[in-house]
């Protein structure tokens, strides 16, 4: 199901919300939030043949309200986790949104074995040092036959160095520090702190391992783009955020 929603209309709209993450954070965040709640709908739907409403989906490093209000209209229930106080609070109102917030590591939930439907962590693997110890905490939560999904940007590809632009090309130190010198202060995303180098192999690689693996595709592109995951090299570039899909048995 989650392919067919894959078009090229959809794609050309969401690259274009790109444009507003600095300048307009609930315009990007509110249309990147209901994307999701389509994403995990679809991926559940395709796996049990029903809609998971009623479902419990933790979201590991959901920031502001914004997804938790998305989930909570789509009939779901929403846990999400944050390190940073500040950004429960970055979003509408100022105030977490709906659901239940947990300040917390996504490399060490604290949460039982098997006890969410879906886990989620959108855009997140690229800001901690272990993106993978990450994948295994996501997998330790998440039911038998529940979903756990992690989408993370990867480096190479476009969007790699976030609000540094392409100039991640050049290395992430000397880009990082291209972006101070122009603008005043360090970047959101501070390479070696607060952003990392993530790679589409190691990600297909730490999936495949785990033996959960059902899908892998490129977030943002349309169903007939999906074939680039399949090529080395090219992917790192061409791919740009990554989807794992695993279904813990």
């Amino acid at each position: 199901m989650i392919a067919r929603q894959a078009t090229l209309r959809r794609s050309v709209r969401l690259l274009g919300e790109f444009r507003f993450e600095q300048s307009d954070p609930a315009r990007f965040y509110g249309a990147l939030a209901d994307d999701t709640v389509a994403l995990v709908e679809g991926l559940w739907t395709g796996v049990h043949g029903e809609q998971p409403e009623g479902r419990t989906v933790l979201d590991v490093g959901g920031g502001p309200g914004y997804f938790a209000d998305a989930f909570t209209r789509a009939g779901m229930r929403y846990v999400g986790v944050e390190p940073d106080p500040s950004e429960m609070h970055a979003g509408p109102a100022g105030e977490p949104g709906a659901g239940t917030f947990v300040r917390a590591s996504g490399t060490a939930l604290p949460f039982a074995d098997d006890s969410v439907d879906v886990c989620l962590s959108s855009n997140v693997a690229e800001h901690v040092r272990d993106p993978w110890r990450l994948g295994a905490e996501m997998l330790r939560v998440t039911r038998p036959g529940g979903l756990a999904v992690l989408s993370y940007t990867v480096w190479l590809g476009p969007f790699g160095g976030h609000e540094m632009g392409l100039t991640h090309y050049l290395g992430g130190a000397r880009a990082a520090e291209r972006y101070t010198r122009r603008h005043g202060h360090r970047p959101k995303n501070d390479y070696g702190s607060s952003l990392f180098e993530v790679s589409a192999a190691d990600g297909l690689e730490w999936a495949a391992s785990t033996g959960a693996l059902v899908a892998a595709f490129p977030r943002y592109h349309p169903r007939w783009a999906w074939w680039m995951v399949c090529v080395p090299v090219l992917r790192e570039f061409a791919v740009s955020n990554l989807v794992l899909v695993l279904q813990p048995s």
